[in-house]
């Protein structure tokens, strides 16, 4: 792999950074610190930093892709960590990019976009594993469309990114590609080594792009969406009729015009919605 391009901001490379501030990633917060500026420099190209706008980070640790995205062209980045050892780094490019870095510590699962960003916001983030998927569907279910975010550009576990662009009929297929592609159009842009990172994951890692669709592709609510999916891909192996029993079984396939033999990865978005506008209103 060739050298990085030195960053223009004269701050030290983040080895250097990580030491100095001991910053020993911690397994409890999810925590594999991307130090490869090569590539966070890519993942800021594909969030689209080099357009310029407001970009929303969570979990920017020590700050790889804060740095990236600043130095791509990002007008302003907001990052939000929950680690307060973090803090020291951060403000450090704060300094060397003034007024351009908002940082606030706080927890992501807790914190209030709509209310602190602009409609139209970036989000790119190296996200922490151990709350990737529950950031996501907070992300793609909010109750009103659109979103508050232009794009999501986001690192997965590969096998988590495989399950967000799952097509219908496949392995992978459950609820989260269900809700991914409801409200957006996703897509695994490339994948990302476990060289890359410090400490190395066990797993590959990968990028994924999620653009908010104008409206959802079939109408429904989110919250019985939710429910529909969450009770049918709990037991993907049995036939809907048996899987949804809690809901109403065959009635409730009935209304919606579905083959009660059909097995939940068998079934298009379309259809899912169809289950959960029949789930009715007193479900």
């Amino acid at each position: 792999m060739p050298a990085a391009r030195p960053m223009p901001d004269g701050l030290p490379p983040l080895r250097d950074v990580i030491a100095a501030h001991d910053l020993a990633a911690r397994k409890s917060l999810g925590q594999n610190f991307l130090l490869d500026l090569n590539l966070t420099r890519k993942i800021a190209r594909a969030a689209g930093a080099g357009d310029g706008g407001t970009f929303y980070e969570v979990g920017p640790g020590p700050g790889g892709l804060t740095r990236a995205l600043l130095s791509e062209g990002a007008d302003k980045v907001v990052a939000v960590e929950r680690d307060p050892r973090c803090l020291p780094a951060l403000e450090a490019i704060a300094k060397a990019y003034p007024g351009r870095l908002e940082i606030m510590e706080a927890d992501a699962l807790d914190f209030d976009e709509r209310a602190i960003l602009p409609p139209g916001t970036h989000v790119a983030a190296n996200l922490p594993y151990n709350v990737g998927t529950a950031l996501l569907i907070k992300w793609l279910s909010g109750a009103s469309w659109p979103p508050f975010w232009a794009g999501l550009t986001l690192m997965f576990q590969r096998e988590v990114a495989e399950r967000i662009t799952a097509k219908p009929g496949s392995a992978h297929y459950g609820r989260l590609s269900v809700l991914a592609a409801w409200r957006t159009k996703a897509k695994i842009l490339f994948d990302v080594n476990r060289s890359a990172f410090v400490p190395p994951p066990s797993v590959t890692s990968s990028i994924v792009r999620l653009d908010p669709l104008p409206a959802p592709v079939a109408e429904a609510d989110i919250r019985k969406l939710e429910t529909v999916t969450a009770t049918a891909f709990g037991q993907r192996r049995k036939m809907l009729r048996q899987s949804l029993k809690p809901l109403g079984g065959e009635d409730l396939l009935e209304k919606a015009g579905i083959d009660p033999t059909a097995r939940p990865e068998q079934l298009t978005v379309a259809q899912f919605a169809a289950l959960a506008r029949a789930l009715g209103s007193d479900s």
